[in-house]
Formats: C-alpha cells, structure tokens, sequence
C-alpha cells in the first residue's frame, strides 16, 4: 500500500538516487511539512551544513517520507513518530531502515479545543457535538493522526461527527478564525505544537486511548547510513531537542520568520547544545 502511495511523489522528488554514496558530501533529508518537522529538520540541516555538508531537503507525505528512506531516495528523517502514529510504516519498512531512536520525547497526539468550550473528553461530543457542527479539523488524509481519529470516531460511537481532512495549516487558520469569533472547535492536533503557545488550548480526554498514550519522535535512516557517512550518522545519533526549544522556534516561524532563518540563529545561539551532537562525529 505504502508503495502504491508513494510512487508518484518519488518520481517527481528533487533526488538523484543515494546523493550521498555517490558524493560522499550531500546529505538528502526527507521530511513532512508539519510545524514540528520542520523546525527539527531545518536545524539539523543547519549543523550539518556548519560541518561542511551540502544538505538537500524534500517534503513529502508521511508514507512517501518513510518510502524515500527505505529505499535510499533519502538519507534520514527525524519526524518518525512512534510507537503509535507511524505504527503501520514502521512495521512495513522496519527491515529497510534503521531507527536511531528519539530525538523529542514527551509527544502526544489528540484533539484540543480551546479552554473555554464546554466539553471535557472526546466521549463528551456524543452529546455535545452540536457545539462544534458535529466536526474535528483534521490535517492531510492518510496522517497517523487522522487514522486515530478515525478510530477515535469509531470506539466512541461518534457517528454524527465528521472527520474534516485538510493541513496543518488549514487546521490551525481554522483554529484561529474559531478563537477570535469565540466560537468553539475540535481540532485534531499534537505536541510539539506552536499553537499551545499562541492560545489557551486543552486536550481532550481519550479515557478509551484511541490516541495511544506518550509518544517519540525518532530519527530514521537509510539502511547503510553509518557505513557510507559515519560523521553524518554519529550526529543523527546525538541529535535531540526539548519540546519547549521545538516549540519556541515553531511559533517564530509562524509568525512570519524563515524556517532557515530561524534554525541557524538556535544553531548559533545554541553552540554549546550542537557542539554535544557533532563530538562524536570529529
């Protein structure tokens, strides 16, 4: 299934094969365009860069970004959310990669509402799903998230309520319109999140865990990564944030900075913390 879904992104992908066998200075980094992912990406991108690294980033959906480093389309990923979230691409593809491990623990995903709408628990829409026109803004079709929100609809019963699919960035401009009409909204979400830092949000209660519970998010490489690139490798595994630095430059780059920008100048103000990620690799 993965394959059938990824095949046309890959064809048109920005990628000459595995770059960096082939180079040996370029490292090709696929990544998905959710706010967290992006603010990981563009600041190991950054390191590696400040290592002398020619870096190449191409976003793709969440099953072509694990297809792309299956295959060696993509030398790694640090937006792998397990155990649940990519549960299925894990399982797929686990003897095609390598999964360094987490680089962001504490994650969670779920559904939110801003703190004055009157509903509790995911269980409470059963009842209370006119408040919100019986819907939950979602973000692409085929997330992780959005299969456990389906599931979620499913094991509560919540058969009047629909799914909207869209984007991050749909679901949070939709988030907004709501907040300042003080209306009220469900929306699918996770943590890190810039939008916990921008507005009063609560999760819902998932009594029936149809969100899994505590989540990683992992860095995930090409099967022979440390082989052909050990520097490369040996940074990757050191690579780690906290979900309060994450969300801080999330919310910078939502108020209108460069992603690009806005990692260089953590890079540069955060010597100490990268110099940590690059020691084994010198």
């Amino acid at each position: 299934m993965i394959r059938v879904l990824t095949a046309a992104f890959l064809a048109t992908a920005a990628y000459a094969g595995p770059a960096s066998a082939q180079s040996g200075g370029t490292v090709d980094l696929a990544y998905v365009e959710w706010s967290d992912a992006v603010v990981a990406t563009n600041i190991l991108k950054a390191v590696l860069e400040q290592e002398g690294y020619t870096v190449n980033l191409t976003p793709l959906p969440a099953a072509a970004m694990w297809q792309a480093v299956a295959t060696g389309e993509a030398d790694a990923m640090v937006a792998a959310w397990l155990p649940v979230t990519h549960a299925a691409y894990y399982e797929e593809l686990k003897d095609q990669v390598e999964l360094i491990g987490p680089n962001v623990e504490g994650a969670k995903i779920g559904w939110a509402v801003p703190a004055y709408t009157d509903i509790a628990s995911v269980a409470d829409l059963t009842e209370k799903g006119d408040l919100v026109d019986n819907q939950v803004i979602g973000i692409d079709p085929g997330a992780g998230l959005m299969q456990a929100s389906e599931k979620a609809i499913e094991e509560y019963g919540l058969s009047s309520i629909k799914l909207v699919e869209g984007s991050d960035a749909t679901m949070t401009a939709a988030l907004k319109d709501a907040i300042d009409r003080k209306e009220d909204i469900v929306v699918t979400t996770w943590t890190p999140h810039w939008m916990f830092g921008r507005w009063d949000l609560k999760y819902l209660e998932d009594p029936k865990g149809a969100f899994g519970g505590e989540e990683t998010v992992n860095t995930v490489a090409r099967k022979d990564l440390a082989e052909d690139m050990p520097q490369v490798h040996a940074i990757l595994k050191n690579f780690k944030l906290s979900l309060e630095e994450e969300q801080k430059v999330m919310l910078e780059n939502e108020e209108g900075t460069d992603p690009a920008a806005t990692a260089k100048a953590w890079v540069e103000a955060n010597a100490d913390t990268v110099s940590q990620w690059t020691a084994a690799s010198q």
